[in-house]
C-alpha cells in the first residue's frame, strides 16, 4: 500500500514517526517520506539514523498552515503525531496547548484537503475519551475535528480517520524510562500517584502496526481503538525493582485514575471487531457509510448498552513477565 507513494509525518521527530519511519522502510519502498516538526536539532540527529534517498526533512510548525500546504504538496498520506502531550504543561500552559492541538489539527485538515492527499490518520489518546485535564479536551477537540472534515472534504476523495491508543511504554517522558532513571541514580524508593491507579499499555511497535493496518481498514470517520491489556502502576513499580518499596506522591494535576477508551454514552456508536474496537461519528456524512464492515472484510458487531474500555475493567492484564519483556524491547527503541 506504501510502495511509491509520499508519506508525511507531522511531529515526525518524536518517538512515534522515528518507529513509523523505521517501519515504513524495513517493509515498504516508499517514494518519499517527509519529517515535518519544528525542532532543528531533532532532525539533524534523525538525519544521522535514517538517511534514505527517499528521506525529507522539513522545519515546520503545524501552528503555521502555509508551511503545511507547501509540505503536503504531492503527498498521498498523512500521520498526524504532533501535539503537546504533557498533562502538567498544558495545565499551567492551556493556550500554548489550545494552538498546537486545536489550531494545529485544523491546519492540517486545510492542508490535507486543499493538496487532495488520500488518507489521514490523527493520532489520539485514551485522555481524549471523557477528558478532565486540558490535553484531553484538546485531543476531544481534534478527534472531532477530523472526523467531521469528512463532510468539509465534500466531494473529494480525501478521508479522515483517528487512532486511539493508551500509554506507550517506554516512550520519552512516560514512566518506565523515568523509573529506570531513578534506579540507576540509586532510588530507594519509586514515586507513585496512587496504588489503586491503572493505565492501558501498548508497544510503540504495536501502536505503529496498528496505524498501518487502519490505512487499509478505513472508510473515514472512524476513530479506531486497539485491544490492549492494562496495568496497575503499583504492580509495574514492582516488576522494575521488587525490592524497592513504593511512596505515595498524590494525583497529579489533570491525572484519572482509571482512563478510558470508549465511553459508556458512546457505546450506542461503537463496535467491536476481533482486535479492535470502532466508535462510528455521532454526525451523518454526505456519503453514507456502513462502519459494521470494513474495507478489509473484517465483520464488527455492536457492543452492549453502556459498554465502556475502562482501564480498571479490562479483561486483559499484563503480567510481571510480560511487562519486563516488552519494556526491554520498547527500551531499545529510544535508541533509534
Amino acid at each position: 500500500m506504501f510502495d511509491n507513494k509520499t508519506i508525511l509525518i507531522t511531529g515526525g521527530t518524536g518517538s512515534f514517526g522515528k518507529k513509523y519511519t523505521q517501519t515504513l522502510l524495513s517493509r515498504y519502498k516508499p517514494k518519499k517520506i517527509i519529517i515535518f516538526s519544528r525542532d532543528e536539532l531533532k532532525q539533524f540527529e534523525m538525519q544521522q539514523v535514517f538517511n534514505d534517498p527517499c528521506m525529507r526533512y522539513f522545519i515546520g510548525d503545524v501552528r503555521d498552515k502555509y508551511r503545511l500546504e507547501e509540505a503536503m504538496e504531492g503527498v498521498d498520506y498523512v500521520i498526524h503525531a504532533a501535539a503537546l502531550k504533557q498533562v502538567p504543561a498544558a495545565e499551567y500552559n492551556p493556550m500554548e496547548c489550545i494552538k498546537t492541538n486545536i489550531n494545529g489539527a485544523e491546519n492540517v485538515i486545510r492542508a490535507a484537503i486543499k493538496n487532495r492527499v488520500a488518507r489521514i490518520i490523527a493520532l489520539s489518546t485514551d485522555k481524549a475519551a471523557n477528558p478532565i485535564n486540558l490535553y484531553g479536551a484538546t485531543k476531544l477537540a481534534s478527534d472531532k475535528l477530523f472526523v467531521a472534515a469528512n463532510n468539509i472534504a465534500g466531494g473529494k476523495d480525501t478521508r479522515f480517520s483517528v487512532v486511539r491508543y493508551g500509554n506507550v511504554i517506554g516512550s520519552r517522558g512516560s514512566v518506565v524510562p523515568f523509573f529506570k532513571k531513578l534506579l540507576a541514580q540509586g532510588a530507594t524508593e519509586l514515586p507513585i500517584t496512587h496504588p489503586d491507579m491503572t493505565r492501558f499499555m501498548i508497544t510503540l511497535q504495536q501502536g505503529v502496526d496498528f496505524v498501518l493496518k487502519n490505512f487499509e481498514r478505513m472508510q473515514g470517520g472512524e476513530i479506531f481503538v486497539p485491544k490492549i491489556p492494562s496495568m496497575n502502576m503499583v504492580e509495574l513499580a514492582k516488576a522494575m525493582a521488587p525490592e524497592i518499596p513504593q511512596k505515595i506522591i498524590g494525583i497529579r494535576p489533570g491525572e484519572k485514575m482509571h482512563e478510558i477508551m470508549c465511553p459508556a454514552d458512546d457505546s450506542h456508536l461503537t463496535l467491536e471487531f476481533g482486535d479492535h474496537f470502532v466508535i462510528s461519528p455521532t454526525i451523518q456524512f454526505t456519503r453514507k457509510r456502513d462502519y459494521s464492515s470494513n474495507l478489509l472484510g473484517e465483520i464488527g458487531q455492536s457492543v452492549v448498552q453502556g459498554f465502556e474500555y475502562n482501564s480498571g475493567t479490562n479483561q486483559a492484564w499484563l503480567s510481571h513477565a510480560d511487562f519486563l519483556q516488552l519494556a526491554d524491547e520498547c527500551l531499545k527503541d529510544q535508541d533509534l
